[in-house]
């Protein structure tokens, strides 16, 4: 057993990134002869005028050495030929975990994806971008490795669940990632990084003896005794199943108008909805760092902001430093951005999600008691910024200090959203209390930190797909739908999840039930 120890340094960001510097320091604090060490994990405090380096180092003193990674494990062998199966209808972040842990329990993944292979699906991204256009079934949301791989590569979460964390980052680093994002506060990818990352993972779970047809779409499927016993494909193929994992995504609409038509339980949930707000980065450099120049050793600055405002919570959401806003509808005639950031974070613009808290007494006009009530309402306002924005994907924006006086922007600044912006009043566009609450938070988050409150910062209509406005209910511990035995809703599409990790997390779990039953059909 090692006596491994732990102890937290602070550096300056030059020291931080100087072996020699960090064991310089722990020689003179540790106890005992300092044999091997690593960094645990790597933050940045710049809540003083100096900005330093937080460190957590594990080290082991008198002739140990660490062990060789943890989660190194034996591959599985491959799947046999009559080894159970389970479905998996969709390949994003939570259908590709759940692939993934299926196979290290010895059961086979069908996965069904209605979009496209990662190199197929760019030209319908490149389409969005320069034309307007948006493909249905192959756009930022819908594809091989779903919204995840388009949207920045963020796998920072909340959970406290720092096992199930860190086996999520290790894979994504044995199939390419930097190893960094295990030592990482905020670890990511990168957007021009993740589609071969994607791409390995995928070539990793057909040559252990998964199953994965792009262009398949879920149109319906045949319950008897409590249980799906076949799902219709593409409207003609019929599939037997025994498991169904359902990681269809946030913004999966027809499969939500699928299972109300077939009266399958779902509620209508609250999630947020406002605006993407984009700064220079310089800027935010300078407000975060509190210097004119951030120097080679600081990595571009992101900030988080939350408040209550006319009773609601307005907060940042999936901030991007040196990103790009991006096209993120999935239907013609709407307007939904988002935004990413490549592996260097090296883009002029900053931007986040800036977004409201609704719930049900904002889509109580589209009948309350509906489960699609909230998903009406989400629309409704995407549909109106694209009236708004005059078509092929322009979206309605307004510099922010004229959001908040109320003023029309005689004109925009430069922005990184390709399809275009056009100057609209985005008081008329979002819903009145939406409006009021996103103008006060504003207002709050300027004064807070001082300078953000900017003309030079502009707001584009809408970020509403923060995570999903339906819930698709599930036993708490079984992980299955309390009346469809055999359906494990899975991560942000069924309401249990909320960005790449965490729904990587709930697809293994999901994984790990129907291995259970399969090893004990009397569970």
């Amino acid at each position: 057993m090692q006596d491994t120890k732990q102890i937290e340094i602070k550096l300056d960001p030059e020291s931080a990134h100087n072996r020699e510097k960090i064991e310089n320091q722990l020689a003179g604090i540790v106890t005992g002869k300092l044999s091997d060490w690593r960094i645990k994990k790597r933050s940045i405090d710049a809540r003083n005028r100096r900005v330093n380096y937080l460190l957590i180092i594990e080290y082991l003193t008198d002739g140990q050495t660490f062990n060789t990674d943890v989660f190194q494990e034996q591959k599985p062998a491959l799947i046999k030929k009559d080894a159970p199966s389970a479905l998996i209808v969709g390949f994003g972040p939570a259908g590709m975990f759940a692939a993934i842990e299926l196979l290290n329990k010895g059961i086979k993944p069908i996965v069904i994806e209605r979009g496209k292979a990662v190199r197929e699906r760019r030209r319908d991204l490149a389409a969005m971008n320069k034309e307007g256009i948006v493909n249905p079934e192959s756009n930022y949301c819908f594809g091989e490795g779903g919204a995840g791989t388009y949207s920045d590569g963020k796998l920072y979460t909340r959970s406290g669940k720092r096992g199930p964390i860190d086996k999520v980052l290790h894979l994504f680093v044995e199939h390419g990632a930097d190893p960094d994002i295990m030592i990482n506060a905020r670890p990511h990818i990168g957007t021009n990084k993740l589609p071969q990352i994607i791409e390995n993972m995928r070539a990793y779970i057909l040559n252990q003896g998964g199953e994965i047809r792009f262009n398949t779409k879920l149109t319906d499927f045949f319950i008897e005794d409590n249980k799906i016993k076949s799902l219709t494909l593409n409207n003609e193929e019929q599939l037997i199943c025994d498991y169904v994992i359902l990681a269809t995504g946030h913004s999966a609409r027809d499969i939500y108008e699928l299972l109300a038509t077939k009266k399958v339980l779902i509620y209508a949930k609250p999630f947020a909805l406002g605006v993407r707000i984009e700064h220079p980065q310089s800027l935010i450099d300078k407000l975060q760092y509190h210097c004119e120049d951030r120097g080679a050793y600081l990595p571009p600055a992101y900030y988080s902001l939350v408040t209550q405002a006319q009773g609601r919570g307005v907060f940042s959401f999936c901030m991007c430093p040196g990103g790009i806003i991006a096209p993120a509808a999935t239907a013609p005639g709407e307007i939904v951005v988002n935004g990413w950031s490549p592996s260097k974070r090296n883009g002029k613009f900053a931007n986040s999600g800036m977004v409201v808290a609704v719930d049900e007494q904002d889509w109580k006009q589209y009948d309350s008691h509906h489960a699609l009530a909230a998903l009406k309402f989400q629309q409704a306002v995407e549909q109106k910024a694209f009236a708004y924005g005059g078509g092929k994907l322009v979206a309605p924006a307004q510099r922010m200090m004229d959001f908040i006086n109320h003023k029309h922007s005689q004109d925009l600044p430069e922005c990184s959203y390709l399809p275009g912006i056009k100057s609209s009043n985005l008081h008329e566009i979002l819903p009145i209390a939406v409006s009021k609450a996103l103008q006060t938070g504003l207002q709050d988050f300027a004064k807070k930190m001082k300078g953000y409150g900017t003309n030079d910062a502009v707001l584009l209509a809408t970020e509403s797909r923060t995570s999903s406005p339906v819930r698709i209910p599930r036993e708490k511990e079984a992980l299955h739908h309390p009346d469809i035995l055999n359906l494990f809703p899975c991560g942000e599409g069924a309401g249990y999840a909320g960005g790449i990790v965490s729904a990587a997390i709930d697809g293994m779990r999901c994984a790990q039930q129907i291995a259970m039953r399969i090893n004990n059909p009397s569970f």
